[in-house]
């Protein structure tokens, strides 16, 4: 992970566009088996074929009628995609149309990975291959909210695990938008118990009931999360990187660092370049 490819949304034939589409077999004429972090969403749809996708140091099977949804910032690999059919979406983070997709590409925790059920297979795919084919039209053709519009459909259709009874929370929902505002100063539950004028124990319980953990552990992973992908993407020093984060010195950071992943940053950090 020595070198991490940044990617800018780019439409082809520089069309303003806020929706791509792409093939597998294109992403296999793009993809040189390197880490690359993106500005952009990148949702994959798996109709056949096995491999996997490595998302924020986590690695996923690909399988046949199963989702990967890559949110902008996340650092990423594709491994073993040599058999894989499907196709990929991309598009920027205001492409969708509706209140309810928008409010979904906003979130700080997608889940990055799962398989679509059954039964919601022909809607998907009828969603899908509108988009597709729309994409296929001649720029002129193509009325300029017609992508973000399939898109959300698109979206809707596709129903990623947990997200609706996130989104439906009201007390999480206000916790995980000031959380991901606010996580690089403020690492204490307290502090947002107070912003968001609730007790600590009526928050705790809320983020408990739709993550399983406290707020806490919440706090902690977010930190530890951007921690990783700093000292993976931008090689940053343990300083630089308690700097960033809110740290009084590298020494707090390493100590943070350790205690949430077991190893110390530097030894974390040689680690992820020798893959």
């Amino acid at each position: 992970m020595t070198m991490i490819r940044q990617m800018t949304y780019q439409p082809p034939g520089r069309r303003a566009t806020a929706v791509e589409t792409m093939a597998f077999d294109r992403l296999r004429e793009l993809n040189d088996g390197g880490t690359q972090r993106a500005d952009f969403h990148v949702l994959a749809l798996v109709d056949a074929g096995h491999g996997s996708v490595t998302v924020d140091f986590l690695r996923h099977p690909l399988k046949e009628r199963s989702a990967v949804w890559i949110a902008p910032g996340a650092v990423h690999r594709w491994d073993d995609i040599a058999g894989v059919a499907g196709h990929l979406v991309l598009f920027v983070p205001t492409a969708p149309v509706t209140h309810a997709t928008r409010e979904l590409v906003a979130s700080p925790d997608l889940v990055a990975h799962w398989s679509i059920p059954e039964a919601d297979r022909p809607f998907v795919d009828a969603a899908r291959d509108h988009l597709l084919l729309e994409a296929s039209a001649p720029p002129g053709d193509v009325p300029t909210e017609l992508p973000g519009i399939l898109l959300s459909a698109l979206l809707a259709r596709l129903r990623p695990p947990h997200t609706e009874a996130r989104s439906a929370h009201p007390v999480f929902r206000l916790f995980r938008s000031s959380v991901e505002a606010h996580f690089r100063e403020h690492h204490d539950a307290g502090y947002y118990a107070r912003t968001l004028g609730y007790a600590p124990r009526t928050l705790s319980r809320a983020v408990q009931q739709v993550t399983g953990r406290t707020a806490k552990a919440y706090i902690v992973d977010r930190i530890v999360l951007e921690a990783k992908r700093l000292l993976a993407h931008d090689r940053l020093t343990s300083a630089r990187c308690a700097d960033a984060l809110g740290f009084p010195d590298a020494s707090n950071f390493s100590v943070f660092f350790r205690k949430a992943t077991g190893r110390r940053p530097g030894a974390w950090q040689a680690a992820m370049a020798a893959e």
